[in-house]
């Protein structure tokens, strides 16, 4: 994938460095297939694809949130830490890239770039 610019500002890039994802001393993620978003405005959020993620360790939650640049998000919990992850099953035709990747928060768990 080319870097790739939307009318929104946000830029997608494919990240060839090996990312992981910790919850602790737990690895929940492990990938060197990530996809870095850009958005002006917000830290930059490594895209992961379910088939890295242990995904038996999280549950959906109750919580969607609306982006118009992006889409509809739905949040994942870890059982410790709520709404520790997002993905965007259907996003909009732009961000076609990053459907069914999950972005993790790194205000609650540690996120390491090699």
């Amino acid at each position: 994938m080319a870097d790739h610019t939307t009318e929104s500002h946000i830029i997608l890039h494919t990240h060839s460095q090996r990312v992981r994802i910790l919850a602790g001393d737990t690895l929940i993620a492990d990938t060197r297939n990530a996809i870095e978003l850009r958005e002006k405005g917000y830290p930059h959020r490594h895209y992961i694809p379910k088939e890295d993620v242990d995904m038996v360790k999280l549950s959906i939650s109750s919580t969607v949130t609306h982006c118009p640049f992006k889409g509809d998000s739905t949040y994942y919990s870890l059982p410790d830490i709520v709404d520790v992850a997002w993905s965007y099953e259907r996003p909009v035709d732009d961000m076609q890239a990053i459907a069914g990747r999950l972005a993790f928060d790194a205000g609650k768990v540690a996120e390491i770039v090699e």
